[in-house]
């Protein structure tokens, strides 16, 4: 019984730290990376201007990342 306890114990945190590490990648491939002038152009994008935010561009996908 003491060993059941435990191995299930080891297996809830191995689930924890597995969500978390699979959370923390997809946070970060969820996030807008920055593109600079040159590869927007290159990548059939629009540079636009967006107030009190700088410049982003406009992918013919309809996405819109900030310019670095």
């Amino acid at each position: 019984m003491r060993m059941r306890r435990i191995l299930g114990l080891v297996l809830a945190a191995a689930t924890l730290a597995g969500v978390s590490v699979v959370g923390a990648v997809s946070a970060g491939a969820a996030s807008a990376p920055n593109i600079s002038r040159d590869d927007c152009t290159a990548a059939g994008g629009q540079i636009v201007s967006r107030p009190y935010a700088g410049y982003a561009c406009v992918l013919p996908d309809g996405t819109s990342q900030a310019i670095t």
